[in-house]
C-alpha cells in the first residue's frame, strides 16, 4: 500500500464510510472507492465485507488501521514540520556582519525582519573581515553582510551593492563649513586613516591621491564606526564609508561628501553548498528595502 492508498483507508475506517470519507478528503465517493479497491489488492488482505449496503472492516483491517494510525501522526508531523520551513514562525538565522554596517543598516534589517517572522530565533555578530569568510565556510553562520571583498570560492555572493566615502568632522571644524569636501581641503589636517595593509585603507590612499602627502596620517584605526568616534572626540577629521554613518547616528559630527571615484562593495554573502533557507531569503529581501530607502 502507498501513502495515499493508506490515507484513504484510514479515513474510512476514522470517518466509518465511503461518503463521510469522500467528505473528509474532498473527493469523490467513486474516487474513494477505487482507490480502496486498489489498497486491497495492494495489500493482499481482504479489508471490508458488505453487509446489507455498509462496509464493515475486518479483523485484519482493525489490525492494520492501528499500525496505519501509528503511522500516519509521523506523516502529518512531516507535513506540519514542512508548512513551517516554508513560511517559518520560529526560525533560525545567524548572521555576521562588518563593523561598519551593525549600528544601522544592520539594525534596521533585522527590526523589518522581525516584522515579517515575529518569533525568528536570530544571532548578530560583528567579526573582522579576516574571519568572517571563517564562519561561513564552517557553516557555524547562514549569512555575512561584508563590507570589502572577500572573495573565496566557496563562498557565493547573493546580492551586491556600492557605496561612496563621505567625511566627518566636529561642527566646529573650518571644514564643516564645506558643502563637499576634497582631498586638496584635507592639506594640513589630522586625518584619522587605515592602515594600508586593510582594503578599506588601500581605498583611503587611492582616494586621497598626491593630496596624502600634504595631510597628516598619524593616527589610523581598523574601522569607520572606530574612525567616527574618535572624530567627535576632536582628535582629527575622518573619511569613512557612507553606510557607516547612515541615519546621522553619531551626536555632534558634521557630514559631508567626499570627492572620490573610489567605491567600496558591500555583498551578502553565504556558503556555495548550502542553500538558503525561507528566513534568509527574506533577510535579503529586507536589506534590499533598507538600503533603497538609505539610497
Amino acid at each position: 500500500m502507498n501513502l495515499r492508498q493508506m490515507e484513504v483507508f484510514r479515513a474510512v475506517m476514522f470517518s466509518g464510510g465511503v461518503n463521510s470519507a469522500a467528505q473528509l478528503l474532498h473527493v469523490s465517493p467513486p474516487a474513494i472507492s477505487k482507490v480502496l479497491a486498489q489498497a486491497a489488492k495492494a495489500s493482499g488482505i481482504v479489508l471490508f465485507e458488505r453487509v446489507k449496503g455498509r462496509l464493515i472492516p475486518t479483523p485484519e483491517a482493525h489490525q492494520l488501521y492501528a499500525e496505519i494510525d501509528q503511522l500516519w501522526r509521523g506523516v502529518e508531523k512531516v507535513r506540519d514540520y514542512s508548512r513551517e520551513l516554508s513560511q517559518p514562525a520560529r526560525a533560525r538565522l545567524q548572521l555576521v556582519c562588518s563593523a561598519s554596517l551593525a549600528p544601522y543598516i544592520m539594525s534596521r534589517t533585522v527590526a523589518k525582519l522581525y516584522e515579517k517572522i515575529p518569533r525568528l530565533q536570530s544571532r548578530m555578530t560583528v567579526y573582522p573581515p579576516e574571519t568572517l569568510n571563517d564562519a561561513l565556510l564552517d557553516r557555524s553562520t547562514h549569512l555575512g553582510v561584508a563590507l570589502l571583498p572577500h572573495e573565496h570560492p566557496n563562498i557565493a555572493i547573493v546580492k551586491s551593492y556600492q557605496c561612496g566615502l563621505a567625511c566627518v568632522m566636529r561642527k566646529e571644524h573650518p571644514l564643516a563649513q564645506r558643502k563637499l569636501i576634497r582631498p586638496a581641503d584635507l592639506a594640513g589636517e589630522r586625518v584619522i586613516s587605515s592602515p594600508e595593509s586593510t582594503p578599506f585603507g588601500q581605498t583611503l590612499r587611492r582616494a586621497f591621491g598626491p593630496a596624502a602627502e600634504k595631510m597628516h596620517l598619524d593616527f589610523q584605526v581598523t574601522s569607520s564606526n572606530t574612525a567616527c568616534w574618535f572624530a567627535q572626540a576632536g582628535v582629527g577629521v575622518a573619511v569613512v564609508d557612507q553606510v557607516s554613518i547612515a541615519g546621522g547616528l553619531l551626536a555632534g559630527l558634521e557630514v559631508r561628501p567626499f570627492q572620490s571615484s573610489e567605491k567600496l562593495a558591500v555583498h551578502i554573502l553565504r556558503n556555495r553548498y548550502r542553500p538558503m533557507s525561507v528566513a534568509e531569503k527574506a533577510f535579503v529581501e529586507a536589506f534590499d528595502g533598507v538600503w533603497k530607502a538609505m539610497a
